[in-house]
């Protein structure tokens, strides 16, 4: 099954969006659930199990959801959003981790339009999601290192086998018309963090592995 970043989810009513994100347990190497969204509205994102998901085998082949979409908008919703000061992290939650983390433009503007600099407000704002512990999530373009700390392409997608176990992932290498795809084995990924994957291959040896062009328009998506 591939589940690539940015494809059309369905359930058994009506289509409910894109496939947003996607968590991990970065120890089994496994995928435990999906963040689904309405079409670039990640502030509606939902928590969906694995279990619920089916998806076909082609790059461009939409998810399918075992349950309507009321369902879907009844689960654990996933973006939070906190106003911090300079240096503090979200509170942690005994049964959460903090997943992608964006922090909101700065200046900021007062409510007659002033700009305020930021050395007058020690505060920021910051968008998260919200994930269960001890897992990590990975978005679409999360970034991708080698094994000699070469920035080496963004996470198109990952492909999984009956049991939800990760057995490769879709690396996107280049720019627009020159991007191409490389399918890298899961035992060649050293480390997986939330919004990062790191290789145990060298920039060298990733340039080795078959590519082939990508033949579809870019998938665009909202910021979170």
């Amino acid at each position: 099954m591939r589940l690539q970043l940015g494809t059309k989810v369905h359930c058994t009513d009506e289509e409910f969006g894109e496939l947003s994100d996607i968590v991990i347990d970065p120890i089994g190497r496994n995928v435990t659930h999906l963040v689904v969204q309405p079409q670039h509205q990640h502030h509606l994102a939902r928590l969906v199990p694995i279990a619920l998901a089916n998806a076909g085998d082609g790059p461009d082949a939409a998810i399918t959801l075992s349950c309507s979409a009321d369902h879907v908008r009844q689960l654990e919703a996933v973006h939070e959003f906190a106003y911090l000061r300079m240096g503090d992290a979200p509170v942690e939650d005994p049964n959460w981790e903090v997943g992608v983390e964006d922090v909101l433009a700065l200046p900021y503007f007062d409510s007659s339009g002033f700009v305020i600099s930021p050395s007058l407000d020690p505060h920021y704002g910051v968008t998260y999601d919200r994930i269960p512990k001890g897992e990590v999530e990975i978005r679409r373009d999360s970034g991708v290192v080698s094994k000699d700390d070469h920035d080496i392409g963004r996470i198109d997608g990952f492909l999984v086998d009956g049991e939800d176990q990760i057995t490769h992932m879709v690396l996107r290498r280049g720019h627009l018309w020159g991007e191409r795809e490389i399918t890298v084995p899961i035992g060649a990924v050293a480390r997986v963090m939330t919004d990062a994957v790191t290789l145990s291959l060298t920039r060298e040896e990733v340039g080795d592995l078959p590519a082939v062009p990508v033949r579809r328009w870019p998938l665009r998506r909202g910021t979170h």
